[in-house]
Formats: structure tokens, C-alpha cells, sequence
């Protein structure tokens, strides 16, 4: 990854969202004990693949202790791919996706910023991808990525709007920033400015959480028991 941009990334501002925790989405949590755990892969790059983190303190382990400790089973799948392009994981959808999946959660696109590569690009692999999951019937959730300073206003404004308007095309969950109150935060990163640490790992798993238990939630209405 390109110096300049690494060091792009340690002046993000923080960013805040809030997502919603429908009461529907507490109820599948309560009752989901009672059914055969569900499963999910995690489809992604460095940031899903835990680079720099002892297995336990990394996305994917962290998720699902979140998730067994509001009781609900579930089974995530480390499909992270450290140097991983959206065009990568396009390429590898078919075998990292098993027959069985439930639910992806799909964060791709920050080594294509890194490397600036075209939003076009990004965006037609992102695409297929969502695409392809969603005509097998598989939830989808939509990690969003921000650009670096550095790459212009008009190369973010391309590529920040990829994430909304996919999830918008294909009725799916947005998360709109997966780095959501760490990127900018130097005690939440690792020494590259970039990617989290363990307390920052902790954080991502707080945001995230709400957004996931809908995820949990939409596969409960797609297939209910």
C-alpha cells in the first residue's frame, strides 16, 4: 500500500453513525437459541482477515463472542484476505460462499481506494458480488468504506457513493463506514495508522453489532422456523 495514502488515513475525521435495533431484531435474538446455530461468512480483506491480531482479538472471533453473549448461535467464517481488491473477492466468491450460508457480511473495496484504482472497477465487482449472493438467496450486509483525503473530492465522491446505491439496487443492510470511531484515532490503530488493534477491533464490534443483529433478524424472516 502506498505510504501517502497510509498516512491519508491517520488524519480521517471520526466518523458517527447510528443504526437501528428493531425490537423484531431483539426477538430472534432471544429465541435463537432454540435453533441450529446460524451461518455466516465474513467476506473481506485485511480488516475481516485480522492482520497484525492474535486470532482471538480479531473481527471475525470478536463478532461471535458478541453474538453468543446476547445468546444467539452462530458460526462466522474468516473469509479475509489480507491485499484483497473487490475484484479479488469476486474472483473467490463461489468457494469462500459454501452452499448453506446464510448471511455474508461483505467488506471490500479499501485496498481499491488505497491503490486508486477506478470506482468503476470497484463498483462492477461489488456489484456482482452482491448481486450473485443475493439471487442465492443469502442475506447481505454492506460494509462502506471512506476515501483518503489525498485522492480528491471527486474520486470520493465516486467511491464513497458505491456502497449506498448498491445497497439501495439490491435491498440490502448497509453499514456505511466499517471503520466507524477508530479510523483517526491513533490509540485505536496499529503502528500503520491503518488498521485496528485490538481495543480498536473492540469498538468496530460495538458499532457493528446493531446492524448485524438485523442482518440475524432478515434471515428469520426470509427463512423462518
Amino acid at each position: 500500500m502506498r505510504q501517502i495514502a497510509v498516512a491519508a488515513l491517520c488524519i480521517f475525521p471520526l466518523m458517527f453513525w447510528t443504526s437501528a435495533y428493531p425490537a423484531s431484531a431483539q426477538t430472534s435474538a432471544r429465541n435463537q437459541t432454540l435453533n441450529a446455530p446460524i451461518q455466516i461468512v465474513a467476506l473481506g480483506d485485511s480488516l475481516t482477515a485480522g492482520l497484525g491480531l492474535a486470532d482471538k482479538d480479531s473481527f471475525v472471533p470478536r463478532l461471535q463472542a458478541a453474538l453468543a453473549a446476547k445468546g444467539i448461535a452462530a458460526v462466522i467464517a474468516n473469509a479475509g484476505v489480507s491485499g484483497d481488491t473487490a475484484s479479488d473477492g469476486l474472483a473467490r466468491l463461489d468457494w469462500s460462499v459454501p452452499d448453506g450460508t446464510q448471511a455474508v457480511i461483505v467488506e471490500l473495496g479499501a485496498n481499491d481506494m488505497l491503490r486508486g484504482i477506478k470506482p468503476e472497477v470497484t463498483r462492477a465487482a461489488l456489484d456482482q458480488i452482491v448481486g450473485r449472493l443475493t439471487a442465492r438467496h443469502i442475506a447481505v450486509m454492506l460494509c462502506g468504506m471512506r476515501a483518503a483525503p489525498n485522492l480528491g473530492s471527486d474520486y470520493a465522491a465516486a467511491f464513497e457513493h458505491i456502497y449506498p446505491e448498491l445497497a439501495a439496487k439490491y435491498h440490502t443492510l448497509l453499514y456505511p463506514f466499517f471503520l466507524d470511531g477508530v479510523a483517526g484515532d491513533l490509540k485505536l490503530v496499529q503502528a500503520d495508522g491503518m488498521h485496528p488493534n485490538a481495543a480498536g477491533v473492540g469498538v468496530i464490534v460495538a458499532r457493528i453489532l446493531p446492524t448485524v443483529l438485523q442482518l440475524i433478524d432478515q434471515i428469520h424472516t426470509q427463512h423462518p422456523s
